[in-house]
């Protein structure tokens, strides 16, 4: 069958990597052809987006770049390096790269997983890193490695800011002084470091729960704070090698959190799956993956608990690295990639569902989802959902 002339149009403008404007949704590749985008939008319509740049083509070694695209306009600003030392990023396994929060005063805070250092006798251990925008929002002050008695990093970076200066970058780990890492991903936990100055100064980091969850080594986390305070940060555990769970750590204050479970998962090995978080209303919505099929659900402010997981229809095609992300109606876009694996590219495929958890009829799916990347997504001001891929 002959295609038609929109369908030749449709396709041109995803293969230009131009955005394609549907009724509520639309799509666009990252600046630059960049990997593993992060966005996040604050509350005077500004987007800010970070993404990867391999150097010479290489995944293992990155820069981080950050751009801006003010409320109404259509292009992004010239990008920003956001890492002081060169390619001290990566985008292995595509849960190690760049988060970014907006913070008071609509600073950027990105954190990050340094590369670990391969073959090389005597390397040093994978840092935990994070860089702010300076005070005239120009450039990225020098990276600091915020790790300071913990070691075992390999999955879990993210970063979270609220609107009273407060700026959280969580990872997990283990206590460094364990020798050799014994007790493997059932020793590892969450832990915490925390700035009450905007990121100017951070304390040591503490470990955020007692209880002993365990944490999937190469699995992300996502952090995510409130404007008014809370802080929210889900990951995948692992009680035992077999138990991955998700689980959600929740916070009124940012320092006392309680742990509860959001989705129960036995596997006997690291699914090197990602989560997400976003602000809808009063309520915070959480994303994340379970067996080949994401799920969203959201989280009672009251009780600090996720409600029902809602899914979307279809599947056979494994979902990796979920998004979530609701605008002022009601309505929520839940973006994924299909398809993904180590060193293996896919697509990207999205559902709208209605105010009442409901699957809409606008959805859609686009081959192009880079190696080592996943989509983000973010809403304008005019209540459309914009993924950037």
């Amino acid at each position: 069958m002959k295609p038609s002339p929109l369908m030749v149009c449709m396709v041109a403008l995803l293969s230009a990597g131009a955005a394609f404007a549907g009724p509520l949704v639309s799509v666009e590749r990252a600046p630059e052809g960049g990997l593993q985008p992060q966005a996040v939008v604050d509350d005077k319509g500004t987007v800010h987006l970070v993404y990867l740049k391999g150097l010479n083509g290489e995944w293992k070694s990155c820069d981080i770049l950050y751009v801006r695209r003010e409320a109404g306009k259509k292009e992004f600003s010239q990008p920003i390096r956001v890492n002081s030392q060169a390619g001290s990023a990566t985008a292995g396994g595509t849960i190690r790269g760049a988060q970014i929060a907006v913070g008071r005063n609509g600073r950027a805070h990105v954190a990050w997983n340094g590369p670990h250092v391969h073959g090389q006798k005597d390397a040093p251990p994978a840092p935990m890193l994070y860089s702010r925008l300076n005070d005239a929002g120009t450039a990225f002050e020098p990276q600091r490695n915020l790790m300071t008695w913990t070691a075992g990093l390999d999955g879990g970076g993210s970063v979270a800011a609220d609107l009273n200066g407060n700026v959280y970058v969580t990872w997990h780990g283990r206590d460094g002084k364990v020798e050799g890492g014994k007790g493997g991903e059932v020793r590892r936990t969450v832990f915490v470091a925390k700035s009450k100055d905007d990121g100017k100064t951070f304390a040591r980091e503490v470990q955020a729960v007692s209880q002993p969850t365990g944490a999937c080594g190469c699995c992300g986390m996502r952090a995510y704070a409130t404007p008014s305070g809370s802080v929210f940060a889900l990951y995948r555990s692992a009680s035992t090698a077999v138990n991955r769970d998700m689980m959600l750590l929740a916070s009124r204050d940012g320092q006392d959190f309680q742990v509860a479970t959001a989705h129960k998962w036995n596997i006997g090995s690291c699914p090197m799956s990602s989560a997400f978080l976003s602000s809808a209303k009063a309520d915070v919505l959480a994303a994340w993956e379970t067996n080949g099929q994401v799920f969203y659900s959201r989280i009672n402010p009251a009780t600090l608990k996720l409600g029902p997981p809602i899914a979307p229809g279809g599947g056979g095609e494994k979902r990796k690295h979920p998004v979530v992300v609701a605008n002022r109606k009601g309505e929520v876009l839940m973006a994924w990639a299909e398809g993904t694996g180590w060193q293996k590219g896919g697509a990207l495929a999205w559902q709208v569902f209605d105010a009442s958890g409901r699957p809409t009829e606008e959805k859609g799916r686009a081959d192009g989802v880079p190696v080592f990347s996943l989509e983000t997504a973010y809403v304008d001001a005019n209540d459309r959902f914009v993924i950037i891929y």
